[in-house]
């Protein structure tokens, strides 16, 4: 009898050991288990994060439009992918971490499409307004020039009478040149610093005798009216005018030589260039100068 009872303590030892054993692994699963709900909690609401934010972009597509079709062309191609996106998140387990970030790159990649959108039709947008301003400007030069060329036929038969008693001074040999900074002619328009106006106020007996003061209205290629700082304006029938420079001359009835400088602009392009020579009683006559 006392032979067995060492054998039976060290079963119970045994059985003690495993029962620990038992408890520690019982213990490390329930840890573990845990451990992966937590993980899958963190994982669930991520994958609801994401798809939140691509809705919100799907959405943010949504309000987009253009008034151009290569451009509404593109968002319907990538509201598309926003929407198979979506569909793709929605049917992948959260514990799939590889594909969740795959398709946080992709949403970065829709993110960066739809503000290279927003720039592309805002440019267009401000071109578009550009366009239209720019447009409604050239239709009133036009509404003024034709204006302009009414007032001018009108004030040349209001003054028919005068001039055919011969008592309005006429001009001649109206001549328009460009000079380069060598005061030399030139042709080129890059190298053009000034331009002068020639004529001649022609011999009159019967026209009014002391100062006269000679206007010019020089036009670039675009019928702009040339000016610099020193534009005044003049009376002609009545109505005022801007001038691109004048000059007083003492007209006794004689012939009179004179030329008139436009100096200070800014620039000279390709094109034609016209001259107008006015007195405040008569258009006295117009030349054209070619710059290449």
């Amino acid at each position: 009898m006392e032979e067995n009872r060492p054998k039976d303590g060290n079963l119970k030892k045994i059985m003690y050991a495993l029962i620990a054993v038992a408890v520690v692994l019982a213990a490390a699963l329930v840890y573990i288990w845990f451990e992966r709900t937590s993980l899958v909690n963190e994982l669930n609401l991520e994958k609801e994060d994401l798809t939140a934010q691509m809705i919100a972009l799907q959405n943010d597509y949504a309000t987009l439009s253009s008034d151009y079709d290569s451009i509404n062309s593109q968002l319907d191609s990538s509201r598309e992918e926003v929407s198979q996106l979506i569909e793709r998140i929605k049917k992948t387990d959260a514990t799939n971490r590889a594909k969740i970030r795959q398709y946080e790159r992709e949403l970065g990649t829709l993110r960066s499409i739809m503000r290279n959108y927003i720039v592309q039709i805002d440019s267009l947008n401000t071109l578009n307004q550009k366009l239209t301003a720019d447009a409604a400007a050239a239709r009133r030069e036009a509404a003024e020039i034709r204006r302009q060329s009414e007032e001018l036929s009108k004030t040349v038969e209001d003054l028919s009478g005068q001039v055919a008693v011969g008592a309005v001074i006429k001009g001649r040999g109206i001549r328009l040149d460009a000079y380069n900074a060598s005061n030399k002619i030139t042709d080129r328009s890059s190298r053009v610093v000034r331009l002068m106006t020639t004529l001649s106020l022609v011999e009159n007996d019967l026209a009014p005798k002391g100062p006269v003061r000679v206007y010019i209205r020089v036009k670039g290629p675009d019928g702009i009216l040339l000016t610099n700082g020193e534009q005044r304006t003049f009376n002609f029938n009545g109505e005022p005018m801007i001038c691109s420079a004048s000059r007083e001359v003492d007209y006794q009835g004689t012939e009179v030589e004179m030329s008139i400088y436009l100096n200070d602009v800014s620039e000279y392009v390709k094109g034609i260039y016209t001259v107008d020579v006015y007195t405040e009683q008569a258009l006295l006559g117009s030349a054209e100068l070619m710059l290449r």
